[in-house]
């Protein structure tokens, strides 16, 4: 989706980046445009190597709050997870503030599958993907840290608590500074949060989360029997409570006991539990995730007509989730 945080290269530009990172020369450059923030080309080097290079939006650009050092976030999470054997791209090269162009960027090996939401699996295949979903969410929830929240943009709490008000504080201040329109009163939704906050008290250990995995996110090898290949964009990734990561693959639905990602998370040694507390906090954390998506469109200025749909589903989990926690 075309945005005003995707930063636009010359191929001079860009052939003068792969030259500063990788000592090669840059032979043809595709733009990818189905991220929402930041500009990703698929490069092919002089060298004959292909890969994707990831660049933040310029440094003086004003985002949302939890968004700063998004590309850090990523190249963190990327080290961690290939160590717990969570599938994605190899990281050849991280560069932070960059000298020339300023900023962040990545440079990630090609991936030759496709993302989940351009294949068609049948319903078997499905099931046994989202098995696989599941068990890979688990192996990288267990991946722990020492504080909560969102280290490198300094939203967090010495308790999942502290940490969960702070971002969620974080997303409310972003839209009342973007005008952004919401379908209740922001100090409406503070309260119910707050209301609702001590539940997040049953979360005793910071668990890395990935928060965006939705099927865009998920690339699935080639042929007829599709596995999944790579989870790719850990930027919007912090450390916090497990139930969060079944928001995304569910977006904009509810999670279901009987789901295949339920399945294969616990074989895969995770725990999950639903209990009234735990449907409480995913209703916490659907609201945030609503929240995300309504702020972001303030220094994005997606296009009307793409975002439209987008946001009508966001505000209306948002109202979902606030009759749960009121319930």
């Amino acid at each position: 989706m075309d945005s005003d945080t995707k930063r636009r290269l010359t191929a001079a530009e860009l052939d003068a980046l792969t030259r500063r990172a990788l000592g090669t020369g840059l032979a043809a450059a595709t733009e990818l445009t189905d991220g929402f923030a930041n500009a990703v080309w698929r490069l092919t080097l002089q060298d004959g190597r292909e890969v994707v290079l990831k660049l933040s939006p310029p440094p003086e650009l004003e985002q949302l709050r939890y968004e700063r050092n998004l590309l850090r976030t990523e190249a963190m999470v990327y080290g961690l997870a290939e160590a717990a054997g969570v599938p994605g791209p190899e990281l050849l090269r991280a560069g932070f503030d960059d000298p020339v162009l300023g900023g962040d960027y990545l440079i990630l090996s090609v991936l030759d599958g496709v993302p989940w939401n351009q294949a068609t699996p049948s319903e078997a295949h499905r099931r046994a993907l989202r098995r696989e979903l599941g068990g890979h969410l688990a192996r990288l929830n267990a991946i722990t840290g020492d504080v909560y929240g969102y280290p490198h943009a300094d939203l967090t709490g010495d308790t999942w608590r502290a940490a969960f008000l702070a971002m969620t504080g974080a997303v409310l201040a972003d839209a009342h500074r973007y005008a952004t329109p919401l379908p209740r009163p922001a100090d409406e939704i503070r309260a119910a949060i707050e209301a609702s906050a001590a539940v997040l008290d049953e979360v005793t250990v910071p668990s890395l989360v990935h928060f965006d995995v939705w099927p865009g996110n998920v690339f699935l090898t080639p042929g007829d029997t599709p596995r999944i290949q790579a989870i790719i964009d850990h930027e919007r990734a912090f450390w916090g409570d497990p139930l969060a990561d079944f928001v995304t693959p569910t977006i904009f639905g509810e999670l279901d006991e009987t789901d295949e990602i339920v399945a294969g998370y616990r074989e895969a040694g995770g725990v999950v539990e639903f209990t009234g507390s735990a449907r409480t906090r995913i209703a916490l954390y659907r609201l945030y995730l609503a929240l995300i998506i309504l702020a972001e469109n303030g220094p994005r200025q997606y296009p009307e007509e793409d975002y439209a749909p987008l946001r009508d589903r966001s505000v209306q989990a948002l109202l979902r989730a606030l009759d749960q926690l009121s319930a």
